[in-house]
């Protein structure tokens, strides 16, 4: 048997059947009408947000990072817990607005942003986060045509990475940010161009779960930002300080230590640069908040077995979950953590895998987990559902179309 990844907190059982808000998830089921279904806890969110604030300096801003789960209900949950949004694209920009969320709480960062994208961005007011110099020309003349001050900030390619992330995004060639030595030059000529400056996005990487690793990395950052803006001669109002938290999805993980985090950022805090006392700090996090308050329900249509081994074949798969199916950048597949919802908590009696209903074999849930035998009509549950699931994965393929999803 191949190991399951650790079932996140907060997870009970009504009846032997798996319960999310309190409710047995059959009754959830039954509600929206048919499987497969995501559904979101409200209050895991709310939890994992209030467990963040407390561990953190006060000083630290909480951005939410759009991309990880852009549905709407969970935004206008948002709107309430943190301080700040961060999106990658117009159409993003478009579901915000449409949440009600203020532009002035919005930046928007990612390379290849269209000039019709930094036209909306600029005319709402958002931040744009600068990827080249010749993204910044581009913004810059936008913003002048349209006779409207831009909010401008520098993403920053710092010279290093975040140590044993699961993705990295800074050190070395990149394609996001701008190098580092080349920074100090370009936020002089912004801050001249009489742009509205908003300072720096230091983003090295993602998924990281050695709390050790985050604090040195958050460090690093703060001392790479204030060094670019005594080298520009420039101001520096505000410091995104990027994401890196990671949630356990395989065997063996085990959650950030939060608590070091939080000590390591805030007595750095508290050993600042004097021109840093009014600059404001921020992380922006997405899988570490929503990710694990999200569990994906899908029905077992047929048992089969070839060759000796089960089969759990499902309504559902990789085209709501493509993470899970372990072809969303895992080098190596390992299984997510999932269940069998309708017999929750019952002891393993045999070795099965999990699959979807579409024509390929990379459509694979589970591979040779250990389960309570499952039969048609059963409910398969995979957690860690909440961020990078519905809308990062192909529902459109083979026609089969989305999951429904719901906030609870």
């Amino acid at each position: 048997m191949k190991p399951l990844g650790p079932i996140p907190a907060g997870y009970g059982a009504v009846d032997g059947v798996l319960a999310v808000a309190g409710k047995p998830v059959t009754h959830w089921v039954d509600q929206a009408g048919a499987t497969p279904l995501f559904l979101y806890s409200a209050d895991l969110v709310r939890q994992r947000v209030a467990a963040l604030r407390a561990a953190m300096p006060r000083r630290l801003g909480l951005h939410y990072a759009v991309k990880a789960n852009p549905f709407p209900p969970l935004l206008s949950l948002m709107a309430g817990l943190v301080d700040g949004f961060d999106i990658a694209s117009g159409g993003e920009l478009r579901i915000v607005r449409d949440a009600g969320i203020a532009p002035e709480k919005v930046s928007f960062a990612g390379p290849g942003k269209r000039d019709a994208e930094l036209e909306a961005a600029i005319s709402a007011g958002v931040t744009l986060n600068l990827e080249s110099e010749g993204e910044a020309a581009r913004a810059l003349a936008l913003a002048e045509r349209l006779d409207v001050t831009p909010r401008l900030a520098i993403r920053v390619n710092p010279d290093f990475d975040l140590k044993g992330s699961g993705m990295k995004m800074g050190g070395g060639a990149k394609p996001f940010g701008i190098d580092a030595d080349r920074v100090p030059a370009l936020a002089r000529r912004i801050v001249d161009s009489g742009a509205d400056w908003r300072g720096f996005h230091i983003f090295a990487g993602s998924q990281a779960l050695d709390a050790e690793a985050i604090a040195e990395t958050q460090a690093r950052a703060i001392d790479l930002a204030a060094r670019l803006a005594r080298q520009g001669g420039v101001a520096l109002p505000c410091c995104n300080l990027g994401g890196g938290l990671g949630i356990p999805y395989f065997s063996g993980d085990t959650p950030v230590d939060l608590a070091l985090v939080g000590e390591r950022l805030a007595d750095r805090f508290a050993h600042l640069p004097g021109f840093l006392d009014e600059t404001f700090f921020c992380i922006e996090l997405g899988r570490y908040l929503v990710g694990e308050a999200g569990v994906y329900l899908t029905r077992i249509v047929d048992r089969k077995v070839s060759h000796g081994e089960v089969f759990l074949v499902t309504d559902g798969g990789l085209h709501h979950q493509l993470a899970a199916s372990g072809n969303f950048g895992t080098v190596v597949r390992r299984n997510y953590p999932s269940a069998i919802a309708t017999r929750f908590g019952a002891p393993v009696e045999e070795e099965a895998s999990i699959v979807g209903c579409l024509c390929t074999p990379l459509d694979k849930l589970a591979d040779k987990g250990g389960f309570p035998r499952a039969d048609v009509g059963d409910l398969v549950a995979v957690f860690c559902a909440g961020a990078y699931g519905a809308s990062a994965s192909p529902a459109t393929f083979l026609g089969q179309g989305p999951a429904t999803e719901v906030l609870l």
